[in-house]
């Protein structure tokens, strides 16, 4: 048996996804955190604004609300960034792997 079958093997017997399956995944939550995020602040400011007889556009408000939402996902979020950026260095450790590998074999032919 290869090496490459060896670790297919191996990958296949824990339950836990691949790095770049588990970076696909993170990225989406992450994604759609924030956008829940600024659709809740621009909600908020819109609400706030009819509470004092204001009429805040739509799109002011959204401005306004991605602002407000990027410093507050980081601080928020930062759990999930955390894993996001482990499972970037795993995906970056593997592509390196993979190159050394390929590289290590063509100068054995």
């Amino acid at each position: 048996m290869s090496d490459r079958d060896e670790t297919t093997e191996i990958t296949q017997d824990t339950h836990r996804p691949r790095p770049g399956a588990r970076l696909a995944r993170n990225m989406v939550f992450y994604t759609i955190l924030r956008l829940l995020l600024v659709l809740l602040i621009t909600l908020a400011i819109i609400g706030i604004g009819l509470l004092f007889d204001v009429q805040v556009p739509i799109l002011v408000a959204a401005i306004l609300a991605v602002v407000i939402a990027l410093p507050l996902s980081m601080v928020l979020f930062t759990r999930l960034r955390a894993e996001i950026n482990s499972d970037i260095t795993a995906v970056d450790a593997g592509r390196r792997e993979k190159r050394e590998d390929l590289r290590r074999r063509m100068d054995e032919a």
